[in-house]
């Protein structure tokens, strides 16, 4: 497969399954705050790089990760409390949607089935795309669950970088994987989505040439053109069954 616009021309997807974080929403910032708010409450310093290592990864991962690197395995559960209470605190005082992600969404929903797979807990997911106009869109939302399942799945659905979330996202588009596009931003969801079976749309800054190659296509943003115009070449469908 040639990873450029020609490995998704002449294809069109039966439905779209969105990340959530850093795709639809502007949650990196939020998430970067939240983070560092707690640093600073339990007196730690994170390593250079923290950033970077702790994106795209579920929250109570990211709590274990921030203690491990404070030296303090034993803090693992209070932080990732005060990290998700720190961040959910940012995202209702500031919901924000990454460029080109509103018109995207809208343009696509009633076209073809459209579900959100995100690593972040559900009521932060449908709260932040409440807020900013477009949980209306969408039929699904799948997020992790550990202690209990989806509908029509005999296990719980584990968090990226597994492929739970997008199978089951898929499956409940009633589409096969290899018939759904997914969307992301990061390389734990573009794994997640990849070992699901999807094909893959990256978003954001462009990463390196071994994991850019990972991907059909990657634009800076939803609003590219080259975007634009592969998304005027799907046939018109059947409505999805929006939210």
């Amino acid at each position: 497969m040639t990873h450029t616009m020609n490995a998704l021309s002449g294809w069109s997807p039966e439905a779209v399954v969105f990340d959530c974080d850093g795709t639809l929403m502007d949650n990196e910032t939020h998430w970067q705050d939240a983070r560092n708010q707690v640093f600073r409450e339990f007196g730690v310093r994170p390593a250079p790089g923290f950033a970077e290592r702790a994106k795209g990864v579920h929250y109570v991962d990211c709590g274990r990760l921030m203690a491990h690197e404070a030296d303090k395995p034993q803090l693992a559960s209070e932080m990732t409390d005060a990290l998700l209470h720190h961040f959910m605190a940012r995202v209702a005082e500031d919901p924000v949607t990454m460029t080109g992600a509103a018109d995207l969404v809208r343009r696509l929903s009633g076209r073809l089935p459209l579900a959100v797979a995100s690593n972040c807990p559900l009521k932060v997911v449908e709260s932040s795309l409440d807020r900013a106009g477009l949980l209306r869109h969408f039929g699904h939302v799948v997020v992790p669950s550990e202690d209990s399942v989806w509908p029509g799945n005999e296990e719980p659905v584990r968090p990226k970088p597994w492929p739970d979330v997008y199978a089951t996202a898929a499956r409940l588009c009633g589409v096969g994987p290899r018939h759904a596009l997914a969307v992301e931003d990061s390389m734990t969801g573009v794994e997640s989505a990849l070992r699901a079976g999807l094909r893959v749309l990256g978003v954001g800054p462009r990463p390196g040439p071994e994991d850019a190659a990972r991907v059909d296509l990657w634009v800076p943003d939803l609003r590219a053109p080259e975007l634009s115009a592969w998304v005027d070449s799907w046939p018109e469908g059947s409505e999805g069954s929006q939210a």
